[in-house]
């Protein structure tokens, strides 16, 4: 088994204001004259992880995280009821992306990170595919309508008294509707009683889905502190619920948008929320991909696929 480099801290950071009353934390570790790596951090809503930062060689990198709006080191903190979530949109994030890529001087950089991450990741190379060396996605996502409707519906029939208790988290009117968007309209509630009740419920059905995953992490998703919490579902539901503002099946149709831009799909077969499908789908559409299928992992990942990524990334910082 391949170690993951050492921890490091950021050899700089910063709050960059991207307007909306918006400021999102970014820091940049490693070599500063190394190769840009971004790292994209998944959710939506999760937060940049320390952990990322140790899958790059500090010699050869320069590794910039960041926090999307509303979440980790960023402000306004969408645990807070105040906060606007209409300037919180995939476009929006998009724009943030590719206004830290000017601010801190970059011309071209390596985008990192998955689940989430892949469908923002694919978002921003499709629109500035000038400005991406190489992708790596772990766990593919495109945030299609009906790969939210397996996450939070279909997947329901290998789980199904967890997913009655999710279905039953909402208003009886709504529990026949699209639970999503319920969820979504409960987050937004002054009170923070049924806030905190909503945002329990979706996160005992996100650790429903990961909870067979033989090498994964289970219940990781309530394992956040309170306020991170509230934040991811927040964002997650409100993302959802308005197909992350993307046309049906638009990510994959634009891949070609990639041609030339080499990347790694690293995909686990068991990952009972995303299943490979749409992996296999992303790659017959952007010759330029390889895809990785890892057979013991589920979306919280396994050794097998910390070596995977450590091997693909390395592999990219030797120009290869």
């Amino acid at each position: 088994m391949h170690e993951r480099y050492p921890p490091i801290e950021p050899y700089d950071h910063g709050m960059l204001d991207v307007g909306d009353g918006n400021l999102v934390y970014w820091e940049a570790c490693g070599n500063p004259d190394g190769k840009p790596a971004l790292v994209v951090h998944g959710g939506p809503g999760s937060g940049h992880g320390k952990g990322n930062r140790r899958y790059f060689d500090p010699e050869r990198y320069r590794v910039i995280l960041f926090d999307q709006r509303g979440c980790g080191h960023s402000t306004p903190h969408a645990s807070d009821p105040t906060a606007d979530m209409t300037v919180n949109t995939t476009d929006h994030l998009v724009a943030d992306m590719e206004r830290l890529r000017e601010e801190l001087g970059v011309e071209q950089w390596l985008l990192y990170g998955g689940s989430w991450g892949s469908t923002l990741i694919l978002a921003y190379a499709e629109r500035h595919p000038h400005r991406v060396s190489e992708i790596v996605i772990l766990g593919v996502t495109t945030s299609r309508r009906s790969e939210i409707d397996w996450l939070y519906r279909g997947v329901g029939q290998f789980f199904p008294a967890e997913w009655a208790r999710f279905r039953a988290g909402v208003p009886e009117p709504e529990r026949d509707g699209d639970l999503v968007a319920a969820y979504a309209r409960l987050m937004e509630t002054p009170d923070a009683n049924v806030r905190n009740k909503a945002a329990a419920d979706w996160l005992a059905w996100e650790d429903a889905v990961i909870s067979l995953e033989p090498n994964g992490t289970p219940g990781s998703y309530s394992a956040q502190l309170p306020h991170e919490a509230l934040a991811f579902v927040r964002i997650c539901a409100h993302y959802f619920s308005h197909g992350a503002w993307l046309e049906e099946g638009e990510l994959l149709r634009n891949a070609g948008r990639l041609k030339g831009i080499p990347g790694v799909l690293m995909h686990v077969r068991r990952d009972m929320g995303s299943p490979v499908g749409t992996a296999w789908e992303l790659a017959q559409a952007w010759p330029d991909a390889e895809l990785v299928v890892i057979d013991d992992s589920g979306h919280t990942g396994s050794g097998a696929m910390r070596n995977e990524i450590l091997r693909t990334v390395d592999r990219f910082a030797a120009g290869r």
